[in-house]
């Protein structure tokens, strides 16, 4: 039980964003659009990857939550982030109005390395240490 209760979390994630990579290209268009408008120069940024993967970053996390999360696991989660995005890129690659791009990988990455970043703030990690009783430092 304590297993699914830990990784339930990332298996519906990854699914929330296999479902979102399902939608075609003019389905995601208004969204994105509306943050371009507010954001002119971040026009070149894809905010849904970022915040996809941000999610996932700290679903991975919560996951692993059982023991120390050191440097080299939460490198470990950004590689399985990056991991993730890679099939995603290749899921989208079949999905109408959708094409795989190198720079959506990127956003990935940068979602879950500034997950981890998040959980070495000290009030966040007091705060996953008491949901966990386990140390992140």
């Amino acid at each position: 039980m304590r297993f699914l209760y830990h990784w339930l979390p990332v298996a519906i994630w990854m699914g929330v964003i296999y479902k979102l990579s399902s939608r075609t290209g003019e389905d995601m268009d208004g969204w994105l659009a509306i943050i371009h408008r507010w954001i002119p120069s971040m026009q070149g940024f894809d905010w849904g990857h970022f915040v996809a993967y941000y999610i996932l970053g700290l679903a991975f996390a919560w996951a692993i939550a059982e023991s120390r999360l050191t440097w080299s696991r939460m490198l470990i989660v950004v590689l399985l982030c990056i991991l993730y995005g890679v099939t995603d890129e290749y899921h989208q690659s079949f999905v109408p109005g959708r094409t795989p791009d190198l720079a959506d990988i990127r956003n990935d990455g940068i979602g879950a390395a500034l997950a981890m970043l998040t959980l070495r703030v000290p009030v966040v990690r007091r705060t996953i240490e008491r949901l966990h009783g386990v140390k992140y430092y």
